[in-house]
């Protein structure tokens, strides 16, 4: 899903570009439809004001104006954040010592988060739909710190788009947009190390048996592959060794001539079991026993993404990541059948033979893909990984490398990785060269 588009916006303008000239978004409305384990539903709405509505008729009057103020929470708390911690060079715990961090703790962002949504919705339908997105930074909504909750903000308040094309098309314009201002893109090169000389980075070696020179190398596989994989030994921090990584995830991509009328762009399904959930794929690395679960559909808001009568679908089901001893190769095929079985008492009938093509991911499968830990999410945002505490952008001890991704700071998702990418070209061009982002604007 894609949240806070004015980041690639920005992107754009850097060279001079318009973002309406290389993508087509769509705000989605609802953002997400929520089936929760005793038959109800909410549909989270591109107006917050139309979600109080919805709430108001499934839990109340009390319940809504609670969510009313629970917006204005997160966005006291996304405004306060954004310049200051998120989209700043945050080297050291004392880079936080400024006005800004007593302002969020007055909002409450270094309690729980769990504790600090409660205070706001009651009702544990709500609760969970507005602390679920604690499993983006890799961390249970009652171990997750407050200040998060701007996660939710992205999701529920700024709003969620479907770019024309399918998420590719970001990446797609992106490169489109870097190409026609210079930018030599090589695809399908693989990259095998990085040369270093007398602590600088000189060179990038191919499996071809090429080397490119480079005055600044920015790496942008996840973080510790990249130290481990390309970087000369003993290059890595040992913090490295202990780093946190987030769940993993069981994905399946299918497409299946069968229509479900009553879903969503996006479809979140709750189990009735919650902080057991958690506890099973993050305390015990076990497999969820009643799951919680994603399923997309971008061709119920894109129909040329499937062929007519058929339907993309995107299912995603929590799991822990290699750090638990599951083994996927034996796991594979039976989890596949077990999360089809589930979709299908789940509201989703007849699916496993309606589907024509698929492909499955598992965390063995994200590991092969470069992944530390197989955790698509990279490293969890735990208090000491978050911030300064979390991996530099830097490499220790030598002068121009430089890295970007959600390994890195500020961390997990598309904006935040927008927002690296911003903050490693700082590091090369100096501060004299920041771009003031239109979101600061």
């Amino acid at each position: 899903m894609l949240t806070m588009p004015e980041l690639i916006a920005d992107a754009l303008d850097c060279v001079g570009e318009d973002l309406d000239r290389w993508l087509t978004l769509t705000r989605l409305d609802p953002m997400y439809r929520a089936f929760f384990a005793d038959g109800s539903s909410l549909d989270v709405r591109a107006d917050p004001a139309d979600t109080a509505a919805e709430i108001r008729a499934l839990c109340g009057p009390a319940e809504a104006a609670g969510f009313e103020r629970f917006v204005a929470l997160v966005t006291q708390m996304f405004r306060t954040q954004l310049t200051t911690f998120i989209d700043a060079q945050v080297d050291s715990p004392l880079a936080l010592l400024r006005p800004q961090l007593a302002r969020l703790a007055a909002l409450g962002g270094f309690r729980r988060l769990a504790p600090v949504v409660g205070r706001y919705l009651h009702d544990p339908r709500t609760q969970r739909m507005f602390s679920f997105q604690a499993m983006y930074a890799g961390l249970a909504p009652h171990d997750a710190l407050a200040l998060y909750a701007v996660i939710s903000y992205m999701d529920c308040v700024a709003g969620v788009y479907h770019p024309s094309g399918g998420m590719h098309a970001v990446a797609e314009a992106l490169a489109g947009a870097a190409a026609k201002h210079g930018v030599t893109l090589r695809y399908e090169t693989t990259v095998t190390r990085v040369e270093v000389r007398g602590g600088r980075a000189v060179a990038v070696h191919t499996a071809a048996g090429e080397r490119i020179a480079a005055d600044v190398v920015v790496l942008n596989p996840d973080l510790p592959v990249a130290y481990t994989d390309l970087l000369p030994p003993g290059a890595a921090p040992a913090r490295l060794r202990r780093l946190r990584y987030s769940p993993s995830c069981f994905l399946l991509l299918a497409g299946a001539r069968v229509d479900y009328p009553h879903t969503a762009h996006h479809t979140i399904h709750f189990g009735h079991a919650w902080r057991r959930t958690f506890r099973e794929i993050i305390d015990r690395g076990e497999l969820m026993s009643d799951p919680s679960f994603l399923v997309s559909t971008p061709s119920l808001s894109e129909p040329a993404m499937a062929p007519a009568g058929a339907h993309a679908y995107y299912v995603l089901f929590p799991t822990p990541n290699l750090t638990a001893p599951l083994d996927w190769s034996v796991l594979r095929e039976r989890y596949r059948d077990e999360v089809v079985a589930t979709c299908e008492r789940r509201g989703y009938p007849g699916l496993d033979a309606a589907i024509e093509v698929e492909a499955v991911t598992t965390p063995a499968d994200w590991r092969a893909r470069g992944m530390a830990a197989g955790a698509p999410f990279a490293a969890a945002h735990t208090f000491r990984q978050t911030g300064p505490f979390r991996p530099s952008n830097l490499a220790p001890g030598l002068a121009n490398v430089v890295f970007a991704g959600s390994g890195t700071r500020p961390g997990v998702g598309v904006p935040m990785v927008l927002v690296s990418g911003r903050l490693a070209a700082e590091r090369i061009l100096g501060p004299d060269r920041h771009y003031r982002s239109r979101a600061q604007r």
